[in-house]
């Protein structure tokens, strides 16, 4: 059976346009290596068949033309002419029939054509085999407690191995464990300590893992001596080297066993003492030491100790840290004029360090440094490969030199045809023809025959030919040429400047804000411009044009306005909104940001996870958050007793938005409850969740007592007690009563009472024997079908009393005002029964006592003030004694007679002069009515902060106004009926020194 191998160099050579191709050979690297199987039925490959057959690419540069291709094998060119297993195909290299003398070795590939030519990375082709030459094997013979050490002997291979032992018979392989090791470094095993039931024969089994190919070495006896050994230290039979290699990112192996009596312990650890990282794995009872992704900070010196009671020993190495080429700085396609200068530079890191090559077509340019030449010529044109090696591996850098030659040309970047610029602002107009070397430019206006660097301080001619024109005016406007030479021939191209004086602004543009879901707004950008300018808007959202067909948005304004309109308003239009104002001499821009927020949604699938007779605990899933983050959950419940849906107390008590369960706490007991979540968020909050199913609470012995306990009054021989019933939602359970407990002030009995109607609020206690207002300590309690509920406290309660029997002497009155009356008497000094107070009563006409009018004072007061009455009206009055069993008799009947009204007429003509903080202010003199109440003199209010006033019996007053605020004052008349109409209100202004009536002056 035969086998072809294609090795592909597909690369695709470039023309003279400027492809890049560094990134498409960035990630060639070292050699890499190729194992093919070799057995007995001949060649096979390991790898996936390609289109045409089994490909290995060795490079991959996409490129526009079609070149050519040449491998080499170990250094040496192929001649595929003379070679008839080996041909050529679009690059690739297909190998027939292959040999494992013939065609191992390292193979590179030469792309090239007329441009130049570049080389690939190298590839090494390795045969993979195994080959064991098996030859009888002497017993070994230990005795019992002492180690030994069974040889494999690696045989002929290429291709990792792997190593195990069979035990007497083939399927039952050795377990490792601490007193049996199988090295997959050298094959042997060892055994730390013999035991008898080790004796037996061992196999050792090598497996090829490219090829899966096993060979089995022949059996070898251990047998058992018939002395044994004593107890002694360990020795170590299996230890890495001095020094060990180590690869940046490959996995790192150490191994080490020792031999002893008792079975050796395995430690290990840093000789600079640091412990190890959690990467690193112990396997095999500590055995092997196993460090993935090997980096800088693993390198260094590893101890590996093995300890019995006998004693101990260590075997030391060192880890060293090495690490293939890798980019760090690259070059990239150049294309320069002739005589320019060129310097190309490349750099990687790696260790040991790399060292560097440069390849022009393939061929050794420069060993080491930079390249740089002076000044290019077209010979220096063609591929160059910066090759950076080490002993690890090589990366090669590809980029293509272009020299260029020619006249100037300006068909690509001629001068604009017209050229709009604003007054004062710098104009720039480039003369960049196409041009190799770089051309000499000259620059005219109109028919001047000297150059323009010669006519204005304000023009600047850059070396690369282009024209400045700083602060420019309108007589700077024109038609400009200019005409560029090099060495190959000469062009010129022209443009008209046209100047505009008034610039461009933005007048008003869009602010940030925040707008709630649903709103709609305009974001304004308006400006004023030249009207010679040509100007066109834009809108961006989030970088993106926004697209007219958007039925959300809509371009309003004039021909100066390109207000953008948004309605209805949603979440995704939330982002940063630009205005871009395009006209012919400038672009201008303003921006904002919009912030879009709502309520968060409702939450969901509230349910009722576990009740008793006061918790319930709740969840729940939560809503969207609506633009911006939930921040808490609110629980409301509602009940047969609520009005709506109330806020409950939760564990924990503030819910923030990442929790989805909580405990409502302080529920009664014995009440139906339906429960809802709220969202809240910045915004506000959101609607609420679906209503949970309805679930009532555990019955319990009521935990409420009866409030406001208290009572008196009543008939005769009478204990009145009252107290708030306690309500349904608060009576937690079925067979809700009061108790109700009694006993004169000082006694140790109670007498109880039981009412079995849940609503009532009152209870009268009767007795023949209760005195008069005799002290009673009362207390009310609550139960239910659970049992009996707390007492209120203890209070006192008096028994009915009889009214007082006195009548207060003395009795007086005197008009205060038109609508006040005032009223005296003198006490009741000595009464058998109890007064609370006084009541006085009036009537206007003693005709009519039905309209009786009645004012109560408390205590010993023996004034009264009755208020709100007629002016100049007679009233009739009598006062008489109170407590909580009624009134007493009344004092004969007296009548007084209210004051004259206060005059109707405000005062006139108010005039104010303010000198300094001095405010004067004078008035027409008010004249009673016959039927008012005579003018005793006038009051002038001022208002600041406070109100101050001032009396007088003048028409004229002077205040002082501290500060520099505003007051405002007014004027009444004062009479015995009282105070009359005011002036309206009437403005001082400190600041603004004017005043708000027909005459004032103002003076500093």
């Amino acid at each position: 059976m035969s086998l072809s191998l294609c090795i592909a160099c597909s690369r695709k050579l470039k023309s003279i346009s400027l492809t890049t191709v560094n990134e498409q050979v960035s990630n060639v690297s070292g050699v890499s290596s190729l194992f093919l199987r070799d057995n007995d039925s001949g060649f096979k490959h390991d790898f996936a068949p390609g289109p045409l057959c089994p490909t290995y690419m060795l490079s991959h540069l996409q490129m526009i033309v079609f070149g050519h291709h040449r491998w080499s094998l170990n250094g040496t060119l192929i001649d595929f002419r003379m070679d008839s297993r080996r041909l050529l195909s679009g690059g690739n290299l297909i190998i027939r029939n292959l040999d494992r003398n013939q065609d191992a070795g390292t193979y590179q590939c030469t792309a090239f054509n007329t441009q130049g030519a570049v080389l690939s990375r190298r590839a090494s082709l390795k045969f993979a085999y195994l080959e064991f030459q098996t030859q009888m094997r002497s017993p070994v013979s230990v005795r019992e407690g002492q180690g030994v050490v069974l040889l494999c002997g690696k045989p002929a291979y290429s291709g990792d191995l792997t190593f195990a032992w069979v035990f007497n018979e083939y399927t039952y392989f050795v377990q490792q464990d601490n007193r049996r090791f199988v090295s997959q470094e050298t094959g042997n095993l060892y055994i730390a300590k013999v035991e008898p039931s080790d004796v037996g024969n061992y196999t050792c089994v090598v497996t090829n893992r490219v090829t899966r190919e096993k060979v089995n070495s022949s059996p070898t006896p251990l047998v058992l001596r018939t002395d044994a050994m004593g107890e002694y230290e360990p020795k170590i039979e299996v230890h890495f080297p001095d020094t060990v290699p180590a690869a940046k990112g490959s996995i790192v192996t150490l191994e080490c066993f020792a031999l002893g009596n008792p079975v050796p312990q395995i430690t290990w650890r840093r000789a600079n003492g640091t412990p190890f990282p959690s990467k690193v794995k112990m396997k095999n009872s500590n055995v092997v030491l196993e460090i993935p992704s090997f980096q800088q900070e693993d390198a260094g010196g590893y101890d590996c100790l093995a300890e019995n009671k006998m004693g101990k020993n260590v075997a030391r190495g060192r880890l060293l840290f090495h690490a293939k080429p890798q980019w760090i700085q690259t070059m990239r396609d150049s294309a320069l004029a002739i005589n320019e200068r060129l310097f190309w530079e490349c750099k990687a890191n790696g260790k040991p360090k790399p060292s560097y090559s440069w390849l022009k077509n393939g061929e050794v340019h420069i060993e080491n440094g930079a390249l740089s030449i002076a000044a290019v010529n077209l010979s220096d044109a063609g591929m160059y490969q910066c090759v950076a090696e080490n002993k690890h591996g090589v990366i090669y850098f590809s980029a293509e030199l272009v020299v260029l030659a020619s006249p100037p040309d300006f068909s690509k970047n001629p001068l604009r045809a017209l050229l709009k610029a604003r007054a004062g602002s710098m104009v720039t107009m480039e003369c960049k023809p196409q041009a190799y070397p770089q051309a000499i430019s000259l620059w005219k206006k109109g028919n001047e025959p000297r150059q323009l660097c010669h006519l204005s301080n304000r023009l600047t001619l850059l070396p690369d030919g282009t024209l400045k024109i700083s602060n420019v005016t309108k007589t700077d406007g024109g038609i400009f040429s200019c005409q560029a030479q090099n060495q190959f021939g000469t062009a010129s191209t022209s443009g008209t400047l046209l100047v505009t004086t008034d610039p461009t602004k933005i007048t008003l543009g869009p602010v940030d804000m925040e707008i709630i879901v649903g709103e709609s707004i305009v974001l304004p950008c308006q400006i004023t411009l030249d009207p010679a300018l040509d100007v066109s808007f834009f809108w961006t959202f989030n970088g993106h044009v926004i697209s007219k067909a958007d039925k959300h948005y809509e371009h309003v304004g004039g021909p100066t306005s390109g207000d953008l309109m948004i309605r209805n308003i949603q979440l995704n239009h939330a982002g940063k909104y630009v205005c871009v104002v395009d006209t012919d001499v400038e672009s201008l821009s303003t921006s904002a940001f919009l912030n879009v927020k709502g309520p968060p949604g409702p939450p969901d699938m509230v349910a009722v996870e576990e009740i008793t007779d006061s918790t319930a605990q709740l969840s729940w899933t939560s809503g969207p958050n609506n633009g911006s983050p939930i921040t808490s959950y609110i629980i409301q419940t509602k009940t047969p007793f609520t009005v709506g849906w109330q806020a409950v107390d939760t564990v924990p008590e503030v819910i923030d938005g990442n929790t989805l369960t909580a405990t409502v706490v302080n529920l009664n007991a014995w009440v139906e409850y339906e429960f809802r979540v709220v969202a809240r968020n910045a915004v506000g909050m959101g609607e609420p969740s679906p209503a949970s199913l309805k679930t009532r609470t555990e019955d319990a012995v009521p935990d409420t007592a009866p409030a406001n306990v208290g009572g008196g009054g009543g008939a005769k021989s009478e204990l009145v007690i009252t107290w708030e019933s306690v309500p349904e939602e608060l009576q937690n359970g079925d067979g809700f009563g009061y108790i109700i407990a009694l006993r004169p002030l000082g006694e140790v009995t109670w007498t109880h009472a039981v009412t079995s109607t849940p609503g009532v609020s009152r209870f009268v206690y009767q007795n023949d024997s209760i005195p008069p207002f005799y002290p009673f300590s009362v207390k009310v309690g609550a139960y239910n079908t659970k049992g009996q509920g707390p007492f209120s406290p203890v209070t006192t309660v008096f028994s009915a009393e009889e009214e007082p029997s006195g009548v207060p002497g003395g009795v007086w009155a005197r008009s205060v005002s038109a609508s006040e009356i005032e009223v005296y008497w003198q006490c009741l000094v000595s009464t058998p029964e109890r007064v609370l107070g006084y009541e006085v009563v009036y009537w206007e006409d003693d005709t009519k006592p039905e309209t009786v009018g009645k004012v109560r004072v408390s205590g010993n007061q023996t004034t009264a003030y009755i208020t709100g009455l007629k002016a100049y009206s007679q009233y009739f009055l009598t006062v008489s004694a109170f407590n909580t069993a009624g009134t007493g008799p009344l004092s004969p009947t007296i009548n007084a007679t209210s004051k004259k009204p206060p005059p109707e007429q405000a005062p006139l003509n108010v005039e104010w002069t303010l000198i300094g903080s001095k405010l004067i202010v004078h008035w027409d003199s008010v004249v009673a009515m016959e039927m008012e109440s005579k003018v005793t003199g006038y009051q002038v209010r001022n208002r600041h902060k406070e109100v101050n006033s001032v009396t007088t019996i003048e028409t004229t007053v002077e205040v002082v106004l501290p500060g520099s605020d505003d007051y405002v004052i007014q004027v009444w008349a004062l009479s015995d009926g009282g105070p009359g109409t005011p002036t309206d209100p009437i403005g001082i202004h400190r600041l603004s020194k004017s005043c708000t009536q027909p005459f004032c002056l103002i003076l500093p």
